[in-house]
């Protein structure tokens, strides 16, 4: 059990980082079975970054001068308890509730590992592996939460995660650790936690677009959309080694990840197709812009500043803040882009349907049933399959009927993918602007 008391305090991290962006695929699913609004089923991402974003500094400072078994042991509890009522939550406003309770747990239960991780594996490996877990719990979120929506439901998002925080209390009560005492010396790192709340901000795109370009936008299934988004995190994690093996030093570390971030941003905005492949290389660049920076600016952010706890909870803060930031710059965009394409692809449908080789009271009752569809699913990519289904065809005109709604779909992609564009390239611009923050030269004291 000894063994395993780190390792288990390690996935605690993880699983409340990537709780920010796990429930990302599953908002099409909890928007239809809790019979929630768009703007409901958004506030489930939003309330969780906000309420750990805004309570990390204030949970850090409070577990400053006591030790951290008791209050990481209760907020892993706490963390626990909230994933399982999230899991039975009956109503979009309980399930809101239970989130905002899961990350305060979380906060408490992060900042508290970080001291507990430190007293196991001492200091220089103990905040590595706080860190890296942090890294891959957000980068792997989406992809976790996609298969597991598309293999059992939304609802084992929350479930999977309560064993692994059940153990990790008696895990926490574990470690004989001797609280922090040391005197509040430095004050926080303004550059490198700005740079990562920028830097944050602009990988919601593509940790929170991405995904709904992909399910709500070019109707693959979740599990589609989770596999071909697992390129981010497979490219962070090559990024370490490969840093290690060219060895730059930490600004230009720093400044090539943004660049990498904004490069691939740049690259999902403008993809000549709606093929998953053309999102593989973007994808990548954003992958190893990743994990080139915000393990590094977390470092930074930390590096020789005490109290350890106090300033892991201004990292926190910086993250989930921007991720907040970024949800609030970039979601209004879309949804009123997603609303300005309606009107040219209702037209580009229209002139599809009366081209087609249809009878023309199959037109009609046809441009009826696309009409009431397209009313119907105001604020997002309709699927228009219905309108199909209800058809009585002889097979001669079944076949025209499945061309034109191949085609009809191929025109919704070419809208949802023109629909995003402007978000991503703002992303884009978040990450450059977290460029100039990193590579703008630090004003000299003077004597």
């Amino acid at each position: 059990m000894r063994r395993a008391v780190a390792p288990l305090l390690a996935v605690t991290v993880a699983l409340v980082l990537a709780d920010s962006a796990v429930v990302t695929l599953a908002l099409p699913d909890i928007l239809q079975e809790l019979d929630a609004s768009v703007s409901q089923v958004a506030w489930v991402l939003i309330c969780f970054n906000l309420v750990l974003g805004l309570g990390a500094v204030p949970t850090a400072r409070a577990l400053v001068r006591v030790s951290p078994r008791i209050p990481s042991a209760v907020g892993i509890a706490v963390f626990a308890g909230a994933s399982a009522w999230c899991a039975v939550a009956g109503s979009i406003d309980v399930l809101i509730v239970a989130r905002c309770l899961q990350a305060l747990g979380g906060a408490l239960a992060l900042v508290g590992c970080l001291e507990l991780m430190v007293a196991e594996w001492g200091e220089r490996r103990g905040v590595a592996a706080w860190v890296t877990a942090g890294v891959v719990g957000t980068a792997t979120g989406p992809v976790a939460g996609g298969l597991l929506t598309q293999a059992i439901s939304w609802e084992a998002i929350f479930v999977v995660q309560v064993p692994f925080a059940v153990l990790a209390v008696p895990a926490a009560l574990a470690v004989r650790a001797a609280p922090d005492r040391a005197p509040d010396r430095h004050r926080p790192e303004v550059r490198s936690n700005l740079t990562l709340a920028l830097l944050s901000a602009a990988l919601t795109a593509a940790l929170f677009l991405l995904v709904l370009l992909l399910v709500e936008g070019w109707r693959r299934s979740p599990a589609t959309a989770a596999i071909t988004v697992s390129v981010v995190p497979l490219a962070a994690l090559a990024a370490r080694p490969l840093a290690r093996l060219l060895r730059p030093s930490p600004q230009v570390e720093v400044a090539v990840g943004c660049f990498l971030v904004a490069g691939g941003l740049a690259g999902l905005a403008i993809p000549p197709s709606a093929h998953l492949a053309w999102t593989i290389a973007p994808q990548a660049l954003v992958g190893l812009g990743l994990g080139l920076t915000v393990d590094r600016l977390t470092a930074q952010a930390m590096d020789m500043r005490l109290p350890r706890v106090r300033h892991a909870g201004w990292t926190i803060a910086a993250r989930h803040v921007g991720v907040v930031v970024g949800l609030a710059i970039l979601t209004p965009v879309f949804t009123a882009d997603l609303r300005d394409a309606q009107v040219p692809a209702q037209e580009a449908i229209t002139a599809l349907v009366i081209d087609a080789a249809l009878q023309p009271q199959d037109k009609v009752d046809l441009a009826r049933g696309l009409g009431d569809e397209l009313s119907g699913q105001q604020g997002r990519v309709p699927d228009l399959h219905r309108a199909f289904t209800r058809l009585d065809l002889d097979p001669q005109e079944r076949r025209v009927a499945d061309a034109l709604e191949r085609d009809l779909d191929s025109q919704l992609e070419r809208a949802a993918t023109h629909a995003f564009r402007d978000s991503f390239l703002i992303g884009a611009g978040l990450a450059l602007a977290a460029l100039l923050t990193a590579v703008v030269p630090r004003r000299r004291r003077t004597s």
